[in-house]
């Protein structure tokens, strides 16, 4: 049975679609691979971050992206935040983010 993929926000997608072509590409697997087999499809392609988001991990030969989802019931997984990947860590800034909406979104 499929997940459902949404955004929380148009400028969440954009942020998406504007990565490097190669990354983008990579990003569309781990899309299918979260549809077909929900949030927690391992490492390499994913990881929890804490108790939440999980953390898909894009990448390709000219730099790497992160989408940080949350799980919702009745299989939606949302896309909360996403960003281009510039160092070792995930941003404490990112993370808040993330976590801020995914707050939103589990509150209803």
């Amino acid at each position: 049975m499929a997940f459902t993929i949404a955004y929380y926000h148009p400028l969440v997608l954009a942020t998406i679609e504007a990565w490097p072509v190669d990354v983008l590409a990579d990003y569309a697997r781990l899309v299918e691979l979260l549809s077909n087999h929900g949030p927690v499809i391992g490492m390499p392609h994913s990881r929890a971050l804490g108790q939440g988001p999980f953390e898909s991990r894009p990448r390709g030969r000219s730099g790497t992206g992160r989408a940080l989802d949350c799980f919702v019931q009745d299989r939606r997984i949302v896309i909360v935040h996403a960003f281009p990947k510039k160092t070792r860590a995930t941003p404490g800034r990112d993370l808040a983010i993330a976590r801020q909406r995914a707050k939103e979104i589990q509150r209803g």
